[in-house]
């Protein structure tokens, strides 16, 4: 059983997207607006923290001491709602340009990367207990795949790698509304 401020945490949410220009996170009203909705998920998202330690100790295990020597987090989700200006922010090389009612793709060419980090909230809404915001800064590092079907819809899944987002080394921030009871 939760305790009054545990929460047992159901269902999925919205994924926002935006280029991360500077060094402040944008505000929740300025970077929760449809513009930079990616796309409707399908599938949830997974947030994931691994971090990789080295253990030091003598032969006779007589004395021994750890450190922790590298964090990588990742936050992952599929999309279900996208086009070709959602494909241009989960590649680093992919060029958008629209004329005459077609929006072309190009998407490859090493000369073609732009550098660009973005960040990445996802936003789990519960009115019962209260918001939960996942916020990492990086860029898809995973490529991406998707395959047409003829009885399936076609998903576009999507793997940010975070990166220090401040001066501290912060990798994720996760904020979480709290309930009054």
């Amino acid at each position: 059983m939760a305790t009054a401020d545990e929460k047992i945490v159901l269902g999925s949410g919205k994924l926002y997207v935006d280029e991360f220009v500077g060094e402040v996170i944008p505000t929740d009203l300025l970077l929760e607006v449809e513009t930079n909705l990616l796309g409707l998920i399908q599938g949830g998202a997974t947030l994931e923290y691994k971090p990789t330690f080295y253990e030091a100790k003598d032969d006779l295990g007589l004395a021994s001491k750890t450190i922790l020597t590298e964090e990588v987090a990742t936050l992952k989700s599929g999309i279900m709602t996208w086009n070709g200006n959602t494909l241009a922010k989960l590649c680093a090389t992919a060029r958008v340009a629209e004329a005459l009612g077609k929006r072309t793709v190009k998407i490859g060419g090493i000369n073609n990367q732009d550098g660009k980090q973005y960040v990445i909230r996802f936003v789990h809404t519960d009115a019962i207990d209260g918001n939960i915001r996942v916020t990492i800064v990086g860029n898809n590092q995973a490529g991406f795949s998707f395959a047409f079907v003829k009885d399936k819809e076609t998903i576009v899944d999507a793997e940010f790698i975070a990166m220090p987002l401040d001066s501290e080394g912060t990798k994720i921030i996760y904020e979480e509304d709290i309930p009054t009871v």
